[in-house]
């Protein structure tokens, strides 16, 4: 089935983040909800994995799937589940309960692995054949394969309406480099390189190179997106893991949380920004070569201004920040329990809700040229812990 062709691309763009990757999941269902569903989904890590869920299945199989996902990934708990379903409302949380709950989860990821989606490797990389994916990695992920074969449909993916895009690090080159489905046929190969984190992860191969976890460049696919000329209007929602803006840390597990976020989120902050004085910079020289006689417009200097930006439709950039809670530690990305993942996907449902219906974005008027950044949730809220 070929892709619809609309006046406008929706585009969901997915950051890695490991277990917080539920909050992507709970964005999307508000999305579906709305009527807002991606024309094109690009996705880094766990957000590579969360989009190729989205692209691989049909519209109503969309959060079915997401769930099954995410409910594989955290069924071995430290505690046996209480409340089977995803809830309605925020499940209440117990403080530093609540906290070693999360500190054992994570624990439990890293001495026995996540169902459907890495195990430990046995014998460990010090007793591997040098060269052998053993060798170069703590965790197989061949779960992971196993269960991206059973819930996406890669044919779907590579002829289906929805576009797909992941982004992985070349390990020879040290070069990013994205795989598409609008240029490539992606399998699920694609997806694993793009979550192949070192050293837990071994590098997939693809076509003779090897490739590592795209968030060792960036963590966000936000630039690629908006380098793809389009003549439409574009609406991206762009929906982060870690948040750029904390608190000054006050004990080396704060220093860890915290040097976690601002690595992992700053790219983000940094693309919006290089666009938005890109357009800036575009519509300038615009102005300035219309001012200039015929005779100095084919100048090279000039002609390199009109090329500084390529004409295309506007751009309107919703930013989705999860919001780390109090209980939640540096370990908060592995900490793979039911409980948490269902706090972070109902956080991404009530964030996204919550912006989908604020006057300033249910009032914005369409323009044809031009960069809007939209973040319109306070910039110091949390949610409950």
């Amino acid at each position: 089935m070929p892709r619809t062709r609309t006046r406008e691309d929706r585009i969901l763009v997915l950051q890695g983040g490991g277990a917080l990757g539920a909050y992507q999941a709970g964005v999307f269902e508000a999305l579906d909800a709305q009527r807002q569903a991606p024309d094109w989904v690009a996705g880094i890590s766990i957000g590579a994995i969360n989009a190729a869920l989205i692209a691989g299945n049909p519209p109503e199989r969309r959060i079915e799937r997401l769930q099954a996902f995410w409910e594989r990934v955290t069924s071995a708990g430290p505690l046996p589940d209480l409340a089977p379903g995803l809830p309605i409302a925020h499940p209440d949380a117990a403080g530093a309960l609540h906290e070693g709950l999360n500190d054992a989860s994570a624990l439990q990821a890293l001495w026995f692995g996540v169902p459907g989606f890495f195990a430990p490797r046995w014998p460990p990389a010090l007793f591997a054949l040098p060269g052998t994916p053993a060798a170069v990695s703590v965790y197989d992920t061949a779960p992971l394969r196993d269960t991206l074969e059973a819930l996406v449909d890669f044919d779907r993916i590579n002829a289906g309406p929805v576009r797909l895009s992941v982004g992985a690090v070349n390990v020879r080159t040290g070069n990013f480099a994205y795989f598409d489905s609008a240029r490539q046929r992606i399998d699920v190969r694609h997806i694993l390189a793009s979550g192949a984190l070192p050293p837990g992860f071994a590098p997939v191969e693809i076509d003779g190179e090897h490739y590592w976890d795209g968030g060792l460049v960036s963590n966000t696919p936000l630039q690629y997106v908006l380098d793809q000329p389009d003549e439409r209007h574009r609406t991206v929602f762009q929906v982060d893991l870690f948040p750029a803006r904390g608190d000054l840390p006050t004990t080396l597990q704060e220093v860890g949380a915290r040097e976690k976020d601002i690595r992992f989120s700053s790219r983000t902050r940094m693309n919006t920004d290089i666009e938005l004085r890109l357009e800036t910079l575009s519509r300038a020289a615009n102005r300035l070569l219309a001012k200039l006689p015929p005779a100095l417009r084919d100048d090279p200097d000039a002609r390199l201004l009109a090329d500084l930006r390529p004409a295309g439709g506007s751009v309107d950039v919703v930013h989705l920040i999860y919001r780390t809670r109090p209980c939640e530690g540096d370990n908060k990305d592995y900490a793979f329990s039911r409980r948490s993942m269902r706090e972070h996907w109902c956080a991404g449902r009530d964030d996204a809700t919550r912006t989908l219906a604020d006057a300033r974005w249910r009032g914005r008027a369409r323009r044809r040229h031009g960069v809007r950044v939209y973040d319109l949730l306070p910039a110091g809220s949390r949610h409950p812990a």
